[in-house]
C-alpha cells in the first residue's frame, strides 16, 4: 500500500499486502548420526543454534492448512453473497483478509468470526494479512513505522496482537499469518537490518503461540533481503513468503531475487497482477491477483454427532486411547482436520476437534462414510528442515528404506502427519511421516522435541 487512495487501496507500485534446548552440540552428533544412518543427508551440514529454524509450539487442537490455487486480495473482505457468486463463476478459490494492524487502511464491516466460518464452509481458503508497523524507509505515507532500535519490539507486539485478533476470528493455531512488509529503500542499510529484526521477532512470537509465520514482500526489497539472510543464525526464518511482482507470470519458481531452494515446499505465493476490476457472477470487485502454494488459515468446520448413543472423544485416533469426554447424539462438533486411525465400521478416518480430542468419523455428519471429506484438511504439523543441506526422504521410518522423490532443502517445511519409531538418528528414534507419504527422521526437523515424540503429533497407525 505504498500509495493510498481515500478508500485505503493502493495504486502505483505493487501493493504489499529455538531450536529447543538440547540441540547444543548438534553439529558433532549429526555428523556421527549421518555415518550411522546410511547417509540421510545429501552431503554434510548441520545447524547448531536456535535461528534460523525455530520450532512451532503447536497446542492440542492445532493443525496447519495449505492451499494450491488461484487467489485474490482486496482491501475490504467481500460480502458472503459476493463470495458465493465468485465461487460459482470465477477461477479463484482463496481470498486474503486484512485482519489487523495499525496501518490497515480499510474498514472491515463483514469480517467477523461468523464470516470466517461461513466463507470456509463455502470452500474458500483464507490468507490472513496483518498490516502493522512498517520500515522507516518504506515508500509511501503510512505513519506507524519502526527503526533498527525498536524493530524487535514492534515485531513482537504486532505478532501478539495478530494472534489475539486471529483467535477472535476463529483462525486456529497452525494457521499461517502473513505480515505485510511494504516496498522500502534498500539503500538504507539500517532500515534493511530493521526489516530482518522485525520479521525475526514476528516469526518467533508466532511460533511460540502455535502459528506459522508468513510475510508479504516486494521482490526488490523484502524478498531480496530475507533471502540473503535465509541461513543466518542471527534471524529466525519465516515459514512462507508471498511476493509482489506484477508481471503476469504465475510461476512460483524462477524468481529473480530468491533461489528456488528457498521456501521450496508449499511455502510460496505470488501477487502477479495489481489493482484491477474483475466481474464474476454479476459481482465486480477491485482486486490483485495471486497464485498460492503455501500454508493458509485453519478454520474449524461444524458437523453433528449422528450416533444413537453418546460418541466417545479420545486422546488419539483409536479406541485404545484414553477417553476424554462424550458427545450426545445431535451435538455440534468443531472439526479441525482429519487423519487415518483405527477402522471403525466402514472408515479409518478420525476427526481432530478444536479441543484437541479425536472422534471417529463413522458417527459424524461429514459427507463421506468411508473416506476423507473434501474441504477438510489432513492433520499436519509442519517444522522447518534444520540441516544445512538437502534431507533425503524415504519410503519408511528408517534409514534402511530407499529414498524417494526430491530431497527437502534446508528451511523447507516438513509437513508432518504422524510419528513412528524407527532406527536411532542422533538423539532420537522418532520418524515423521509427511503429507506426501514419505518419511524423514525427526532429528532433522525443527520440532518441540529432539529426543522423543512431539506433542500434539499423533502416532502413526
Amino acid at each position: 500500500m505504498t500509495t493510498s487512495t481515500a478508500s485505503g487501496r493502493t495504486v502505483g507500485r505493487p501493493r504489499a499486502r529455538h531450536q529447543a534446548a538440547g540441540r547444543t552440540g548438534k553439529a558433532l552428533r549429526m555428523l556421527l548420526a549421518t555415518a550411522a544412518s546410511g547417509v540421510l543427508l545429501v552431503g554434510l551440514g548441520v545447524t547448531a543454534s536456535a535461528e534460523p529454524d525455530t520450532p512451532v509450539r503447536y497446542p492440542t487442537g492445532a493443525s496447519a492448512t495449505r492451499a494450491d490455487r488461484l487467489a485474490f486480495d482486496t482491501c475490504t473482505a467481500p460480502s458472503l453473497d459476493a463470495l458465493r457468486a465468485w465461487k460459482s463463476a470465477s477461477p479463484y478459490r482463496a481470498v486474503n483478509i486484512y485482519f489487523g494492524g495499525n496501518n490497515r487502511g480499510c474498514t472491515q464491516p463483514n469480517l467477523t468470526a461468523s464470516w470466517v466460518r461461513q466463507a470456509t464452509a463455502q470452500g474458500w481458503r483464507l490468507l490472513p494479512t496483518y498490516f502493522g508497523y512498517q520500515p522507516s524507509c518504506m515508500y509511501g505515507n503510512k505513519p506507524n513505522r519502526y527503526t533498527a532500535s525498536n524493530a524487535t519490539a514492534r515485531g513482537t507486539s504486532d505478532a501478539k496482537d495478530a494472534v489475539a485478533r486471529a483467535k477472535d476470528l476463529g483462525l486456529l493455531p497452525g494457521s499461517a499469518l502473513y505480515a505485510d512488509v511494504e516496498h522500502y529503500n534498500r539503500a538504507d542499510t539500517s532500515c534493511r537490518t530493521s526489516v530482518r529484526r522485525y520479521v525475526s521477532a514476528w516469526t518467533k512470537t508466532l511460533h511460540e503461540a502455535g502459528y506459522l509465520a508468513g510475510v508479504y514482500v516486494h521482490q526488490d526489497s523484502g524478498l531480496r533481503d530475507l533471502s540473503a539472510s535465509y541461513d543466518s543464525t542471527t534471524y529466525a526464518r519465516p515459514d512462507a513468503v508471498w511476493m509482489a511482482r506484477w508481471d503476469g507470470n504465475r510461476s512460483l519458481t524462477g524468481w529473480p531475487t530468491s533461489p528456488n531452494n528457498h521456501w521450496a515446499i508449499w511455502q510460496r505465493a505470488k501477487q502477479y497482477r495489481g489493482d484491477h476490476d474483475e466481474t464474476w457472477g454479476g459481482v465486480t470487485i477491485n482486486i490483485d491477483s495471486d497464485v498460492i502454494k503455501a500454508p493458509v488459515a485453519t478454520v474449524a468446520r461444524r458437523y453433528t454427532v449422528t450416533s444413537g448413543t453418546p460418541l466417545n472423544a479420545r486422546t488419539g485416533p483409536a479406541t485404545s486411547y484414553a477417553l476424554v469426554r462424550t458427545y450426545q447424539p445431535g451435538s455440534t462438533l468443531s472439526v479441525v482436520c482429519q487423519t487415518t486411525g483405527q477402522q471403525v465400521g466402514s472408515t479409518k478416518v478420525w476427526n481432530r476437534l478444536s479441543t484437541g480430542a479425536w472422534v471417529t468419523d463413522r458417527y459424524v455428519s461429514t459427507p463421506s462414510t468411508t473416506g476423507f471429506t473434501s474441504g477438510l484438511p489432513r492433520c499436519m504439523y509442519p517444522g522447518q528442515v534444520t540441516a544445512n543441506v538437502a534431507l533425503n526422504a524415504r519410503t519408511g521410518p528408517g534409514s534402511s528404506y530407499p529414498t524417494k522423490g526430491n530431497p527437502l532443502p534446508r528451511g523447507s517445511l516438513a509437513y508432518v502427519m504422524c510419528q513412528a519409531p524407527g532406527n536411532k538418528v542422533g538423539t532420537t528414534s522418532v520418524w515423521n511421516k509427511l503429507r506426501d507419504g514419505r518419511w524423514v527422521s525427526d532429528y532433522y526437523v525443527s520440532s518441540r522435541s529432539n529426543t522423543s515424540w512431539s506433542t500434539p503429533v499423533p502416532r502413526c497407525p
